[in-house]
This record gives structure tokens, C-alpha cells and sequence, in this order.
């Protein structure tokens, strides 16, 4: 990619983030400004901004990553993460817009009266935010890198500088605007690149090859890798390697290597010959390697157990849309609870439609970059397919467009979990609720993240992202259900759920980022949670509720009531008076 084009592209991106933002401090002037939007948000225009803080780094980069590298299994991300608003419109939206909370700890106040309930939700929120942010940055760390050179720990500080600065000036209804604008921006980054690609893909003499196994380099490859890596040779290959492997050193010499596992030390370089088969990345290693079944479900990647992985994913996606903060705060944004069901079919038809572009660049990738199923780094694959198809002038544009596209990825969902962290931290721990607190709220939404990504080193973006993904379905997916629709739901049984259900899977994501078993179903059960976390959730909110029947807050009709009637229609919410007398 040309770097000059590149810069340029998110210069452009980042400038005109924080110039729309600026929008909303001149139009951002109270509390209920900042938090919601002082509920005034149109569903279109909401529709917009949710599924713009929604498609993450994680969609735009992740899911053509994964699908490249462990095939068509992969393709539930983007089937769940789309198929997970349909669960939120028919359980969630309309109610809890009703509620007329600011926040998910606000909502567990309102419903159950419990101020310990408010704070383990106000708790696992900030967990699942600073999650959730950990993919933002280290998207933006990929793409700075590639675009220009920089270190990797570099673009998750550029964009948490950038969030903090658009948050804290304009609120949520200026992050409204910076929002919807960055979904037109995704969209087009990747649609117009895309219809370029199918052309050259179009005009291949040999297009079927995406689907050969192994896959195969088309041209003369040169590969660097940048930590140590283990092999695993199904046949003899030959290559030309400068560096270590094995333990043995080479200096552009000739490399035999027979089928078995080898090491490839960090730092070396292996160039290959057209026509050969691309080596696949032994087990262990962390990321993902070269399916060995990779238009077959359930028969590639590195899961000992892909059937249990499978349901895990689909339980995460599926449920844990409804339990994502940074979403589920947009919904108070709306004037009523019909203009709420209206966002989420909205959102709906703009969301699916996107998804139908990640994986076609991933297929693409597999067959075009097939040095990064070798490197690991697959996540780059939407990034590279231009030069590597079109090259030229045509491809360093339509580069340099996705590089924005990518920007306004990472720099839409860090600003709505900014904004959602920010307004919790705001309100259950700074002393006092205000535009100020929520302001200085902003810096440990962002720092706390931030240096846990330089840390922890590279995560595979869409895997890091199904990570949050089964926190909030364990968490939030049980506390909204019941909460909304079963009246014996009691403060210590709702926290009883979340501790069991958020905490138990907020551990097992903590383990399994900090270094899990390295296989056999202990992996598995850390690693894809939701499948136990959720049921666990539910089963204890559900027994512990039944225990404590005596708890049962005294305002739960009320509460009920509040969350299932229809408000009133616009324009009868006011008092009239008819012949002197007043009527309500």
C-alpha cells in the first residue's frame, strides 16, 4: 500500500471524526445532552449510528480474517452478530426504551430498587466495555502499521486521543452524528473496493483456486515472520530461508524440509516457489492456521472440540447483542418505544446488508494472500487484497480507502464503548453526576483498555471481539429478560445471576486472554463460555428469585407496567382544557 495515500486516508478519517464531534459541543448543553441525546433521535438517523458504533474492527477486519483462515464456519460471526437484533426487537427494544433509564445500571435500579444489584451491573458493564475496546485498538494498531510503518502500540494510542477528545466535547448527540457518518464511510470502504476486486477476480484464468486444499502461493512469495512459529508439512517443501529454523542457521540458502513440525524462528525469512502448497501453523500457536477443510464446517481451524466451539459462538452472537452497553444505550436515544422497534428493523436491513461483504474478502484473501494464512496476521487480508489483485495507481486508492474505512471502524465502536464506560464510571463512581464528571470520566474509559492492549500483545480481532460477546450474553441477556418479563424476578437473585453468569465468564475470558490450558475441553470451556454461562445465569436468577419471594420490590407493578404499556401518542402528554375545565 502507498503509505502517502494511506496517511492521507486516515488523516482524512481522523479529521473529519473530531470535526463533526465538535458539532455536538455547541449543541450538547445538559446532562440528558450528553447521556441520551435528550431522547430527541430520529430512527433513521439511530439506525445509523448503532450500526455504525456496532461494525467494528471486528467486522470490517476480523471476520474476512477468520473466514480466510478456518473457512465457511466462520461465517456464523457475521450471521450472529446480525441475527442477535432480531432477539433485541422482540424481547428487548420497546421496553426498555419505556424504562427511561440512562444506563443498563440505571435500568437494573429502576426495576428491582437494589443499589448493590445497580453496582455489580455498573461493574460488569466497564468489564464488557474495556473488553469490547481491546479489539478497537489493536485494529488500529494493524492498520496504522500497515498503512505507514508505525509501531503497533502506536494507533491504539492515536485512537484512544481521538475518542477521548470527540466523547468528551460532544457527548452522545454529537457522537451521534460522528457515528452515522462513519457507517456511510464503512460501507463505501468496502462495497467500491469490493466491485473492483470481483472484476480482477472476474478476469483470473484460475478463480476455483480459493477452494483448493491446501492453498497454494500463485507467484514467487516472500515471507518474514515476526515471532517464532511451528509448522506442521504434510509433504516435502522446498524453499529459500534466511534466518533460523530448526535450530539451524540459513543465509539465503536452500531449505529441504521433510513432513513433520518444524520451527521458524522469529525474524526469518522463507521465499517460495510458485505452485507451493502454503504451510500450515501447528496447533499451539495461538492464532488461527490453514484449514484443513475450509469449505466444510466443522473441519478446520484449531479447536479440539469445533461442534462445542460452533454452539459457543452462536449462544455468544445471538444473546450477546442484547447485552452490549454501547448498543443498548443508544436505545434511550429514541423519543418512544415504537421509534425503538423502528431503529431495530432499520438497523437490521443496514447491518446485514454489510455482511455480505467481509466474507467475500475473505475467500478473496485465501486466494490472493495466502502468505498471511503462513504469518498468522490474517486480519490484514482486507487491507493487502487491492494491492495484491490491482496494484497501481487503482490499487493504492481503493487501499487507501479501506485504510479509512478501517479507521472509522475502530474509532465508531471505540467512541460508543467510550461513551457508555464513560457514563457509568460518571454516575456509580465519581462522586457526582454531571457534563464535568462525565468529561473526566472519559480518560480511564480509554486509558484502562489502552494499556492492557500493549500488554497483552496481538489477539486475533474477531475472536477477541466474540470474548466480550459472551460476557454481555452472560451477564445482561438473563438480568433484561427477566427483568422485563417476569415480575418475580428479586434484587439478590439478580445479582446472584449476574456474579454466576457475567463473573463466571468474564473469568474464563480473562484466563483464556492471559494464557489458557493449551488444549482438551479445558481450552474449550474457557474459551466459548456462553455455552454454560448463560444457563447458568438464567438458573441462578431464576432459583435464588424463587428462594427469596419476600424480596420482591414493592414497586414491580408499577415497574411492569412502565416497561409494557404503550406511551402516550405525541401531543396528549400535556394537559387540555375544555369548557374551564381542566382534563389530564
Amino acid at each position: 500500500m502507498n503509505q502517502t495515500y494511506g496517511i492521507v486516508a486516515v488523516s482524512a478519517a481522523v479529521l473529519a471524526t473530531l470535526v463533526i464531534g465538535s458539532v455536538g459541543l455547541r449543541v450538547s448543553r445538559t446532562t440528558s445532552d450528553f447521556y441520551v441525546a435528550s431522547r430527541t433521535v430520529p430512527p433513521y438517523l439511530n439506525a445509523m449510528a448503532v450500526s455504525g458504533e456496532y461494525l467494528s474492527a471486528a467486522s470490517f477486519l476480523g471476520i474476512a480474517g477468520l473466514v480466510a483462515a478456518e473457512g465457511v464456519q466462520m461465517l456464523w460471526f457475521p450471521v450472529g452478530y446480525a441475527a442477535g437484533y432480531l432477539v433485541l426487537l422482540a424481547f428487548v427494544a420497546a421496553p426498555l426504551r419505556r424504562s427511561g433509564a440512562y444506563t443498563l445500571p440505571d435500568f437494573a435500579d429502576s426495576r428491582l430498587g437494589s443499589t448493590a444489584a445497580r453496582r455489580v451491573a455498573g461493574v460488569l458493564v466497564v468489564g464488557v466495555g474495556w473488553l469490547y475496546l481491546l479489539p478497537q485498538l489493536q485494529g488500529a494498531g494493524l492498520t496504522l502499521g500497515l498503512v505507514t510503518g508505525a509501531p503497533h502500540w502506536l494507533g491504539g494510542v492515536l485512537v484512544a486521543v481521538v475518542v477521548t477528545l470527540a466523547v468528551a466535547a460532544g457527548g452522545m448527540r454529537g457522537i451521534t452524528f460522528v457515528q452515522a457518518f462513519q457507517y456511510c464511510l464503512k460501507l463505501t470502504a468496502l462495497l467500491v473496493p469490493a466491485l473492483f476486486l470481483l472484476l480482477a477476480w472476474h478476469g483470473d484464468p484460475r478463480p476455483a483456486g480459493a477452494l483448493e486444499e491446501p492453498p497454494a502461493f500463485r507467484r514467487h512469495t516472500q515471507v518474514t515472520v515476526d515471532s517464532t512459529v511451528r509448522l506442521r508439512i504434510e509433504a516435502p517443501l522446498r524453499a529459500v530461508a534466511s534466518g533460523a529454523v530448526d535450530g539451524r542457521a540459513y543465509d539465503g540458502a536452500p531449505l529441504a524440509l521433510d513432513p513433520g513440525v518444524h520451527e521458524i524462528r522469529a525474524g526469518t525469512t522463507l521465499r517460495f516457489p510458485p505452485g507451493t502448497p502454503v504451510p500450515e501453523r501447528a496447533p499451539g500457536d495461538g492464532r488461527p492456521g490453514a484449514a484443513a477443510g475450509w469449505a466444510a464446517p466443522l473441519s478446520g481451524g484449531e479447536e479440539e472440540h469445533p461442534l462445542y466451539a460452533t454452539y459457543g459462538l452462536i449462544c455468544a452472537t445471538f444473546l450477546g447483542t442484547m447485552g452490549l452497553p454501547h448498543v443498548l444505550v443508544r436505545f434511550y436515544t429514541n423519543p418512544d418505544g415504537r421509534a425503538a422497534r423502528r431503529t431495530t428493523v432499520i438497523v437490521l436491513a443496514l447491518v446485514g446488508g454489510f455482511y455480505l461483504l467481509p466474507p467475500l474478502y475473505g475467500l478473496l484473501g485465501r486466494l490472493y494472500a495466502p502468505d498471511l494464512l503462513l504469518t498468522g496476521n490474517t486480519d490484514a487480508a482486507v487491507l493487502v487484497l487491492p494491492e495484491r489483485l490491482l496494484g497501481g495507481t487503482a490499487g493504492d486508492l481503493l487501499g487507501a480507502l479501506i485504510a479509512a474505512g478501517a479507521c472509522a471502524a475502530f474509532l465508531s465502536t471505540a467512541s460508543g464503548l467510550t461513551l457508555s464506560v464513560a457514563g457509568v464510571l460518571s454516575q456509580d463512581v465519581l462522586p457526582s453526576l454531571g457534563v464535568r464528571r462525565f468529561r473526566l470520566a472519559t480518560l480511564p474509559a480509554v486509558a484502562v483498555p489502552g494499556t492492557v492492549s500493549v500488554a497483552a500483545g496481538q489477539l486475533p480481532v474477531a475472536g477477541a471481539v466474540g470474548l466480550a460477546f459472551a460476557v454481555a450474553a452472560s451477564a445482561f441477556c438473563p438480568l433484561l429478560v427477566l427483568g422485563i418479563w417476569w415480575r418475580g424476578l428479586t434484587p439478590p437473585g439478580a445479582i446472584a445471576g449476574l456474579l454466576a453468569g457475567g463473573g463466571g465468564a468474564l473469568t474464563a475470558v480473562t484466563l483464556t486472554i492471559a494464557g489458557p490450558p493449551a488444549g482438551g475441553w479445558a481450552h474449550s470451556l474457557l474459551a466459548w463460555p456462553a455455552v454454560w454461562s448463560v444457563p447458568l445465569g438464567f438458573l441462578t436468577m431464576i432459583l435464588v428469585s424463587l428462594a427469596t419471594r419476600d424480596r420482591i420490590p414493592p414497586g414491580t407493578e408499577a415497574a411492569m407496567a412502565r416497561l409494557h404499556l404503550p406511551e402516550r401518542p405525541a401531543g396528549r402528554d400535556l394537559p387540555s382544557t375544555r369548557r374551564g375545565v381542566t382534563t389530564p
